[in-house]
This record gives C-alpha cells, structure tokens and sequence, in this order.
C-alpha cells in the first residue's frame, strides 16, 4: 500500500515521503496513529496543502522534545530493590521501574521510550540508560541500583 507520511517515522522515512508499507502495518498501525494517508490523489492535494502546517507542528515537536532533553541530561534515578549478598537482584529493574523513578524525579515519559540495550537491570550498580523523546532526541540518564 502507498502511504504518505505525516511525520516522521522511524526506519521509514520522514514528513511527506510517499512509501510502500504492508497493508497490515499501515491500516493497523500508521493510519489510526495518525502518522500516516493513504496515497491517493486527493489525499496527496490535502497534504501540499497542509505541508507547511504540519512541518511547523514537527519541529515545535522537535524544540519541546530538546528542551526536556537538555534538562534530562545527566541525571541519576535511584531504584532500590532486594538484593542478594553477590549483589545479584532478587528480580529485575525494568522500563517500567524507570519510567516511575523519573515521574517522581519531575519527568513524564512513556516505558517505551527507555531503552535498555542489554534487557533487564539484574545487579545492584549504576547503569547508562538512554531515553527516546523524538525520532531524533536521545537523553542520557544514569539509573542506580541499590539494596534494600
């Protein structure tokens, strides 16, 4: 199926390409997410239409998602857990955990924008964590594990 972005999309293109996507993908995921058109004559007017709206939209996106980046930067969460004597966890800490140690640091992101490159944090320490606010904005964190 022939689609016209609506915004950026990642591993797929950005505002206003027209890709081909599996008719799947787009009807159960990128039209009701409102990040996508289907390609049609009519459809592709309306969006020349609209360009410079949704353009100004996306980068008023890109600035808040910098702003925040900018004052997530650098820091520390602390999650404390049970914990045997080797310092292995009894448990794990997960996305979720991070998501709710950084609500209550003042932050509100969504679990799935914390990405944890090797699973699960299963030892007490600190680890880098990297949160996706955008398509294109990474905010570095540190998460610590302690016992309890």
């Amino acid at each position: 199926m022939q689609i016209i972005l609506l915004e950026k999309v990642v591993n797929l293109g950005n505002l206003g390409d027209v890709v081909k996507v599996k008719d799947g993908y787009a009807r159960n995921f990128l039209i009701p997410q409102r990040m996508a058109k289907r390609a049609t004559p009519a459809a592709m007017a309306e969006f020349e239409a609209r360009r410079a709206e949704l353009e100004k939209a996306a980068a008023e996106k890109l600035a808040a998602a910098q702003a925040v980046a900018d004052k997530m930067n650098g820091t520390v969460v602390s999650v404390a857990r049970k914990a045997g004597m080797d310092g292995r966890l009894f448990g794990s800490v997960g996305n979720a955990d991070i998501a709710e140690a950084l609500a209550a640091a003042g932050f509100t992101v969504d679990k799935s924008s914390i990405r944890l490159p090797d699973g699960p944090l299963k030892a007490i320490g600190e680890f880098p964590v990297d949160v996706a606010l955008h398509t294109d904005v990474l905010a570095n964190i540190s998460v610590t594990v302690v016992a309890e």
